[in-house]
């Protein structure tokens, strides 16, 4: 059994690893830390775990119980909870947030992004899970980087409002959300940076430009996103690169009909179609933002690096109806 700890582990994220990590053959949750909810029983905050488990939410963190910790914190608090980690802790480290994405940051963090960089994760003691744009994006994308093949790149995709996190914003109050759209960080999205850092490994001659548009949507979970750009190959070879291209990763499915957001939500499946329009190819990504685009992705990292079945734990079947 391999012991888990969750810091940070009221929020969104922390919620799904728990509803995870409860169903896996081969882990154990020996902690799940919560400042804010310190003794109260695991429900009190996902209200989904009222009578999985006993657990109750821990004020501290005893990292040295666990075998792998998972960092489920706010954006800039992972550097400090590392820092505080005794020295003598020799387990290793998923952090959910995006502190030690860029190769700037990264120290000895690997990017965890599960269908690119595998063999690197298997080595790794600590992980850096990437962001949900940024795993939607970048598999829709990865193929053709794989070929040099990439231009000019336009996307625009559509989030839940889990998201924007926890915490209240008018942009998530049920009220302004629903029946409701709205454009937000145009063209200045965080998380392009590491899509374009991921990119620049797999095509190190790229130069071109990533148009992003971020969209918020009026449901609670899920991503699409819709990539196009300038391409010269057919679309049968391009729908067979893709399969190929995807073809040994266990989540990752290329489709023959044009995909729909309930196929993955609730799961860690990814979902790719694509289809060319003249000299455009398209690609539509659908995934989960709380699974594939964080926990769910963050459980496959946890798995290849303790040398499990990479699908344990995650064969989630999506809420269809």
């Amino acid at each position: 059994m391999v012991k888990v700890g969750i810091i940070g582990a009221a929020g969104y994220t922390g919620g799904e690893l728990i509803r995870v990590l409860l169903g896996h053959p081969d882990a154990q949750i020996v902690f799940a830390q919560s400042t804010s909810h310190a003794g109260e029983p695991l429900w009190k905050a996902h209200s989904d775990l009222v009578g999985e488990t006993e657990i109750v939410f821990s004020a501290d963190a005893p990292v040295m119980e666990a075998d792998v910790v998972f960092l489920c914190g706010g954006h800039g608090n992972s550097k400090d909870t590392v820092a505080s980690f005794p020295q003598e802790f020799k387990g290793a480290i998923i952090d959910l947030a995006n502190d030690f994405r860029l190769a700037a940051d990264a120290g000895d963090f690997v990017y965890g992004l599960t269908d690119a960089f595998k063999d690197k994760i298997e080595k790794a003691r600590h992980i850096a899970n990437p962001g949900c744009f940024a795993t939607s994006i970048q598999l829709a994308l990865l193929p053709l980087a794989a070929i040099d093949k990439l231009g000019e790149v336009h996307v625009t995709a559509v989030t839940g409002s889990t998201g924007a996190g926890q915490k209240l914003q008018d942009t998530t109050q049920f009220s302004w959300r629903s029946n409701n759209m709205s454009v937000y960080k145009a063209f200045s999205h965080q998380h392009l940076a590491e899509i374009k850092e991921t990119l620049k490994k797999f095509s190190p001659d790229w130069c071109g430009k990533i148009n992003f548009v971020p969209v918020r949507g009026d449901f609670a979970r899920g991503i699409m996103a819709s990539v196009y750009m300038d391409c010269d190959i057919p679309e049968d070879q391009a729908v067979s690169l893709y399969k190929a291209f995807y073809q040994k990763s266990p989540f990752v499915t290329v489709v023959d009909s044009n995909p729909d957001l309930k196929m993955v939500v609730n799961t860690n499946k990814a979902v790719l179609y694509v289809r060319k329009y003249g000299d455009k190819i398209h690609i539509i990504s659908m995934i989960d933002n709380l699974l594939k685009g964080a926990s769910g992705q963050a459980v496959e990292n946890m798995n290849i690096m303790f040398g499990l079945p990479q699908d344990a734990g995650l064969r989630l079947k999506a809420s269809k109806f």
